[in-house]
């Protein structure tokens, strides 16, 4: 089907069964209102390139609470994603470079983590069957020649050593008009990549080396409250709230009264709203690094005094990040609990959805069985659970009953867009 016919958000069966929340009947009672406001949207601010949002369903309150503009995973959705991924992949490298014919695609530096290589190979097959000729261009100093890797599914990988000529990046007799990153630079923008005179998507300025989290929520703040005015809704329904210090150094312990002074008057905020809506459940708080990913530096607090109970071997996890990078800043976020359970041992599940361009192209449920329902599930001993296609699959109908399963995921979409909205205005804001 053409990329216009491309609907806002598959249909999906999901894990959660039983009647759709109060919030999630909403968004689909406000369906055309929702769509026409978010195309408006992408025509004032176009859409990053690809994005994973991570979100948690409480029933009473959706919420995203990480956003990665780098995202691996893609090997995680189901086959029946791939023509979506195709047909907006072919969308979004067409807008930022119309006459692109070659892409060279740069992954991150763990070549020992096969699940990641496995993302690299499916997004390549995306690249590929969009109809760009796609080679892998890696930056890791030791690859010094074309090196191939066979990966658990049999598929085999081949890296170049990514090279650079002049002002582009080249690999050996291959010379692309657009490089696309699947690197965060968590670590900082390497020298190569700097006074460049090719397209790089994501730019370099959504790299972790130039975001913060504290900024993006802040921005996805002002989109869910202008947003809430169109469908009526109070904009914490779907916004985690937020606060942010200074620098801070968990092995010096510096910075701990600003961070014990706001959980405390963060903590006194969700109550309030607990007790607003009658929500009898204890409010906590994830304290997390400011930048990166991996579910790096992360911790729940259900009150200012265990940040003076960390032990040392606390304070170091916590000052740690991805490729070693010591956390200076960090985010101190409302806790969304997560009531969606998976599977006869009902193990902790929170739905991440994909996007490309501004379509969503499908989802997975992070499953944690060692993990509660206010703990970070981005952890090791987790596991992917693919969502699949509902029957029949075309757009969300207002008319079916509301707890029908196709109407489940069509919420999670919206919430994810709206995540996605605010990273495209980061990026504006940046560039001005």
């Amino acid at each position: 089907m053409p990329i216009e016919h491309l609907h806002a958000v598959p249909h999906l069966t999901t894990a959660l069964s039983g009647p759709l929340r109060q919030l999630e009947s909403h968004l689909l009672n406000h369906q055309s209102e929702i769509e026409t406001w978010l195309r408006s949207q992408w025509l004032q601010t176009p859409a990053p390139f690809y994005a994973s949002v991570d979100l948690r369903n409480a029933g009473f309150k959706l919420a995203p609470v990480d956003t990665n503009l780098f995202p691996a995973g893609f090997n995680n959705l189901n086959e029946a994603f791939l023509p979506l991924c195709i047909q907006a992949m072919q969308s979004a490298i067409e807008r930022i470079c119309p006459d692109a014919a070659k892409v060279i695609l740069v992954p991150e530096n763990h070549t020992r983590n096969q699940f990641y290589l496995e993302n690299i190979a499916t997004l390549q097959e995306i690249i590929s069957k969009a109809g760009f000729e796609v080679r892998i261009g890696s930056m890791l100093p030791e690859l010094d020649k074309n090196t191939q890797f066979v990966l658990p599914s049999g598929r085999k990988l081949t890296m170049d050593p990514l090279i650079r000529e002049g002002n582009k990046l080249v690999l050996t007799d291959f010379d692309p008009c657009v490089v696309i990153l699947n690197n965060d630079l968590s670590s900082g923008i390497p020298e190569e990549f700097q006074g460049l005179d090719q397209k790089i998507i994501p730019p370099l300025d959504l790299s972790w080396a130039a975001r913060l989290k504290s900024e993006h929520f802040a921005e996805y703040r002002n989109v869910t409250e202008e947003f809430a005015k169109i469908i009526d809704i109070d904009p914490w329904l779907i916004n985690p709230l937020a606060r942010n210090c200074g620098e801070i150094n968990f092995t010096k312990r510096e910075g701990e009264d600003c961070l014990r002074k706001n959980v405390t008057r963060l903590l006194a905020d969700i109550q309030t709203k607990y007790d607003e809506y009658g929500i009898s459940e204890k409010p906590f708080v994830i304290v997390k690094a400011d930048a990166g990913t991996y579910g790096m530096g992360i911790m729940t607090v259900h009150g200012a005094d265990e940040l003076l109970e960390l032990n040392r071997k606390q304070r170091n996890k916590m000052a740690s990040a991805k490729s070693g990078k010591t956390v200076s800043k960090v985010i101190m976020q409302e806790g969304v609990y997560t009531f969606e359970t998976w599977g006869d041992e009902q193990a902790v599940a929170e739905p991440v959805v994909y996007m490309i361009d501004h379509f969503v192209v499908g989802g997975f449920y992070r499953v944690h069985t060692d993990r509660g329902i206010n703990e970070n599930l981005n952890a090791p001993g987790m596991h992917f659970q693919p969502l699949a296609f509902a029957e029949p699959c075309n757009s969300p109908d207002s008319n079916m009953a509301p707890d029908a399963n196709p109407n489940r995921f069509y919420a999670y979409g919206v919430i994810a867009r709206l995540a996605l909205l605010a990273a495209a205005r980061e990026y504006a804001q940046s560039t001005h």
